[in-house]
């Protein structure tokens, strides 16, 4: 079965600042024991999100009530930074969250959110800051993520958006789950082992 093709993300946005934020802080490496990826997404941020002597909330924006829901995460530079671990896409997306938007991103994190089809689109620092204000003013305001075209639109206004051309034609052309992608073409691998004489049994 084919792929997803995902040319395009909508839905509201959050804004969780800060440049350098690794993987350890997305997803802490004492939830990495679980055998599946299922149940990830509530800890996603936890140790920032929680206050590790009282218990009790942070003012992090994803305890803001106003942001819940959000579907889409803006941040700072070299997001997903640190350590490889593919539990920090996971946790996201099991967050909730279906594109990221930085300024950069670190090569592995974004290669492992884009095999979970999660556009990691790269904005400005200048541009973060608008869409960031946008979204501060009204947390409701839908954003689109236009894969295709390479570009982002909040409150009618659009903002350039890149993605590198290998992941852009992954995603685009439904072909980011490279797994999938080979179990696809299982019917063909053995159409053509059924023609090889020394792949016959006797």
């Amino acid at each position: 079965m084919a792929l997803e093709k995902i040319t395009q993300v909508a839905g509201t946005a959050i804004h969780v600042p800060g440049d350098d934020i690794d993987t350890d802080r997305i997803i802490p490496a004492r939830f990495m024991k679980c055998i599946t990826f299922d149940g990830l997404g509530e800890f996603a941020f936890i140790d920032v999100r929680v206050d590790p002597t009282t218990g009790q909330k942070t003012d992090h924006p994803l305890n803001d009530p106003r942001y819940a829901g959000a579907s889409i995460l803006l941040s700072g530079s070299n997001f997903g930074c640190g350590s490889s671990r593919e539990h920090a896409p996971q946790a996201l997306y099991r967050y909730g969250f279906r594109a990221v938007i930085a300024e950069s991103f670190a090569e592995i994190f974004f290669g492992n959110s884009t095999t979970l089809g999660i556009p990691c689109m790269v904005m400005s620092q200048a541009d973060i800051a608008a869409v960031a204000a946008l979204v501060e003013a009204n947390p409701a305001a839908e954003v689109i993520i236009d894969v295709t075209e390479s570009k982002v639109t909040i409150a009618d206004m659009d903002f350039k958006a890149t993605l590198p051309a290998h992941a852009h034609e992954a995603l685009t052309f439904g072909k980011w789950d490279a797994i999938a992608d080979l179990l696809e073409g299982i019917p063909a691998v053995e159409q053509t082992a059924a023609k090889l004489p020394y792949m016959q049994t006797t």
